[in-house]
């Protein structure tokens, strides 16, 4: 796979943040922290791990093992975000820890071996790895907050309205842009 490759993961992992922000500016504060059961996360926690999870896949990714030392991934799963300022916060660390990473990535070291757990993985592996495990815990955020939600606003195809969709779609014939542009 070539470096170019890379790009097109990189606007996929745009395209999730920016539907777990999305949610977030559709739900009132005590959302965050709903959570149905015991057993259950909350929006607040989901975020925490997902997080805890950036910083450490991407912290030195090209030299150091995905899974740090310092990591706690248990205590990522309590109850520690306690506002939405700071789950905002959190949420921004670890994006911004997985875009510089992804970022640093050249010709000349995008054939590095990087490691998970002590499994070798490709850039482009490991990137995929991480984009299918984010977009898990994202639709979890994504379907959380629809249920408590008053006044949801569709971050898709809104019920009832695929004809429409694609009417206007094909309408427009084909184009060029990237397919996260019209994932509905």
């Amino acid at each position: 796979m070539p470096i170019s490759d890379l790009n097109s993961i990189i606007k996929q992992f745009e395209y999730y943040k920016s539907l777990g922000e999305k949610t977030f500016s559709q739900i009132k504060d005590e959302t965050l922290f709903f959570q149905y059961n015991e057993e259950s996360n909350s929006i607040a926690v989901i975020v925490n791990h997902i997080s805890g999870n950036m910083r450490s896949r991407w912290t030195d990714f090209l030299t150091a093992d995905g899974e740090k030392e310092w990591r706690n991934r248990d205590q990522e799963f309590e109850s520690l975000i306690n506002s939405r300022e700071e789950l905002i916060q959190k949420w921004n660390e670890g994006w911004t820890c997985l875009f510089t990473a992804l970022n640093s990535v050249t010709e000349e070291n995008f054939d590095t071996i990087v490691y998970i757990r002590n499994q070798a993985h490709s850039i482009m592996d490991a990137s995929l790895r991480q984009l299918a495990h984010y977009a898990y815990h994202i639709g979890q955020i994504v379907y959380v907050g629809r249920m408590q939600s008053e006044n949801w606003s569709s971050l898709s195809i809104p019920k009832g309205d695929s004809a429409n969709f694609n009417k206007d779609k094909f309408a427009k014939g084909k184009h060029g842009g990237h397919f996260t542009d019209d994932i509905k």
